[in-house]
């Protein structure tokens, strides 16, 4: 499993002012030490339109409980019903699949392609 996120290129940030990409701000530490509260990240909400989500990808998804909630966390496994199981880095600071189960990709908000900044 990828345990590493590129800084965002010049073309990742051209892809950000193009509105090709989002922008989120991390603010728990269930993702560390990969990602710190306060580090920003590129979300690409296109990624999964044409391809399904891997094993070892870093998504944005929404919460099961509270879908305003955007969540940051690698996918573990992919069930046989084709649900996702998340987790976090930090699994000590992690809310995550282990308390909610595994979420639908309609759940999943996109994936992180980079470190921003």
């Amino acid at each position: 499993m990828k345990k590493s996120l590129k800084d965002a290129t010049p073309q990742e940030i051209i892809l950000w002012l193009l509105r090709k990409r989002r922008r989120l701000r991390i603010t728990g530490a269930s993702m560390q030490p990969l990602l710190q509260p306060g580090d920003e990240i590129l979300l690409d909400i296109n990624a999964y339109n044409k391809s399904a989500p891997q094993i070892g990808d870093i998504i944005v998804a929404f919460h099961p409980y509270l879908p305003h909630f955007p969540i940051v966390k690698r996918i573990v496994s992919i069930e046989k019903d084709g649900s996702f199981f998340l987790q976090g880095d930090n699994t000590l600071e992690s809310t995550d699949s282990r308390s909610y189960g595994a979420i639908k990709l309609d759940q999943i908000l996109g994936k992180v392609t980079s470190r921003f900044g």
